[in-house]
């Protein structure tokens, strides 16, 4: 089962025509991630990124509907590939039934240096066995 985040829509997400402004899905995006790897996978943004960290590589997003001040997204993330030093994933975020956004993703592990980096086995153990529970609902 894919893991799920649930965003209620704010007002510092909306723009003057009252739907969310792109960039904020962005926003959370990254924060369903953060909570992916801080519940799932049991690797905390604040403790991984004492030594490392994970940037986006590759994002690329369809927006299929608006989501306005005070809608309820559900968030679904799951691993579609997982690498020496890289993941990706795809994300989509419902309103109901409603398809809100389809996107895809690429993170890289990084070193201090900014480097590509290979994932700690036991954290690419944890990515691996969750690409391989994970599947679409």
């Amino acid at each position: 089962m894919a893991f799920r985040f649930e965003q209620k829509v704010l007002f510092k997400h909306c723009d003057p025509a009252r739907i969310v402004f792109f960039p904020r899905y962005f926003e959370m995006m990254n924060d369903c991630v953060e909570m992916y790897f801080d519940q799932v996978l049991d690797a905390p943004f604040e403790h991984l990124h004492q030594d490392a960290a994970v940037p986006t590589a590759q994002i690329e997003t369809r927006f299929s509907a608006p989501s306005r001040h005070g809608d309820t997204l559900i968030l679904s993330l799951h691993i579609t590939a997982v690498g020496r030093s890289s993941m990706r994933y795809r994300m989509r975020a419902h309103a109901g039934d409603e398809l809100r956004f389809d996107t895809t993703a690429t993170l890289v592990h990084v070193g201090l240096n900014g480097k590509a980096a290979p994932w700690p086995d036991d954290l690419r153990a944890r990515l691996l066995a969750e690409k391989d529970n994970e599947h679409e609902s």
